[in-house]
């Protein structure tokens, strides 16, 4: 995690979008949680929500960019979560900070925006309030938070499994890549119940994930691989199925696929060049849909 210390005694973290390259989900079992197993990748900074937070005798939050209001109207809010999770760990619950959040990723969009926002303010308080947890300790932390936050705590190339608790580093080629989002609202909730009302994979089992680190090679591989909530976000959000054709129809793309629970998609393209060009096209064609370049971060570029 990128964190960022300056002169005005402020602390600052990039959150960056979560991509499930793949998603495999398997039946409920005990407690209605679904066994996933799930190629985990994060967006480079221009993806990204921002985290700041300064020393302050209480602890407060303010949300601001694109994306605020409707954040600011949500019944619970991670970032807040998050920070009196750490306090509450440290067993300090004097401890204050004023925290900002700017909000630029879709809200519900399927690329953890929510998880990355408490993962980046577990960091950044981590710092602040001099506590020094570890990675490990954060990420035990993390989980009771989200099955997304511990992934976002590593924020670097990784499989999950189990019910997200279950983390494994892997290698992977930086993605030439471009994130749509129609501006719609898909509840995580809903789109599990929709899973399991259209019939959950019995059949699931943890897969190897794709071993070339080739930038082909392991493209081509990943089309062997499926987002297993695809079909039921489909059935809810039919815009889905439009970018999914709408970014397959790009020059240079190579895969298109949805993004955790949708509606987020994502295409991966041959060179960044192709993927600054397909975006700048969907956006001037599709003015309502949030439409973003990237470049998803290899393990070498991982933060």
């Amino acid at each position: 995690m990128n964190v960022v210390p300056d002169r005005s005694n402020l602390v600052s973290a990039w959150a960056p979008a979560k991509v499930n390259l793949y998603l495999h989900i398997g039946a409920a079992g005990a407690g209605g949680l679904h066994p996933v197993d799930s190629f985990v990748v994060f967006a480079d900074n221009r993806v990204a929500d921002r985290i700041s937070a300064r020393t302050w005798p209480q602890l407060t939050l303010d949300v601001e960019g694109p994306n605020a209001k409707a954040l600011k109207s949500a019944p619970n809010n991670l970032t807040l979560a998050a920070a009196m999770a750490l306090r509450d760990a440290c067993d300090r619950r004097g401890l204050g900070a004023a925290l900002t959040l700017h909000k630029e990723l879709p809200i519900a969009g399927g690329v953890g925006g929510g998880s990355a926002d408490a993962a980046a303010t577990l960091h950044i308080l981590n710092q602040v309030w001099g506590i020094e947890f570890g990675e490990q300790a954060l990420e035990r932390l993390a989980t009771q938070l989200g099955s997304d936050v511990p992934a976002c705590v590593r924020c670097r190339p990784l499989v999950m499994r189990g019910t997200g608790e279950r983390l494994y580093d892997v290698a992977a080629p930086s993605l030439p890549a471009v994130l749509v989002n129609p501006g719609v609202v898909l509840e995580t909730r809903k789109v599990f119940e929709r899973f399991d009302q259209l019939g959950a994979n019995r059949n699931f089992r943890e897969t190897d994930p794709p071993q070339s680190i080739e930038f082909s090679s392991f493209v081509r591989a990943l089309q062997g691989y499926r987002n297993d909530l695809e079909a039921a976000a489909i059935g809810m959000c039919k815009e889905i199925e439009v970018m999914l054709q709408a970014l397959r129809a790009e020059r240079g793309c190579m895969l298109a696929r949805m993004s955790g629970s949708g509606p987020t998609c994502f295409g991966i393209f041959d060179t960044e060049d192709s993927a600054d060009a397909a975006a700048r096209r969907l956006a001037e064609r599709k003015k309502k849909w949030w439409v973003r370049p990237t470049l998803l971060r290899g393990a070498a570029e991982a933060a």
